[in-house]
């Protein structure tokens, strides 16, 4: 799923609902930028990866190049059982609020103050994506 030409500016919120598919070993999101990636939010299910296993990765992709990860180890995705998720944008991160009261903060590396599209793969339904 894409959406485009959706404005995020600092200050607003994206909130996301939906449903990992039952036979996804992930899922990802991402907010782009151009050719580069601002966030980039990967959910590790039931994978038999060590390195991933139940673990939420959030990476940016800028100049063709992927930069250091930062990986989050509170886990509270389950396949087929929805999920909420916040991201507000500030000029220094995007501050994420998962379902489990958990926060991320990850840096606005782009430094960007609006972005505009967002995509998801095949590995989830959304139900809905707002911005407030």
């Amino acid at each position: 799923m894409m959406v485009k030409n959706m404005p995020l500016k600092v200050g607003h919120t994206l909130t996301v609902t939906g449903f990992p598919k039952a036979d996804s070993k992930r899922f990802l999101m991402n907010i782009d930028y151009g050719a580069d990636i601002a966030f980039h939010m990967s959910v590790w299910l039931n994978t038999t990866s060590v390195r991933y296993k139940d673990l939420v990765v959030y990476n940016t992709y800028q100049g063709g190049r992927w930069r250091q990860e930062i990986k989050h180890g509170l886990f509270p995705f389950t396949q087929k059982e929805l999920f909420k998720f916040t991201v507000t944008l500030t000029h220094e991160e995007f501050l994420v609020l998962l379902s489990d009261g958990s926060e991320v903060h990850f840096p606005n590396r782009l430094g960007a103050t609006e972005y505009k599209d967002f995509s998801f793969d095949k590995g989830v339904l959304i139900r809905s994506f707002e911005i407030n």
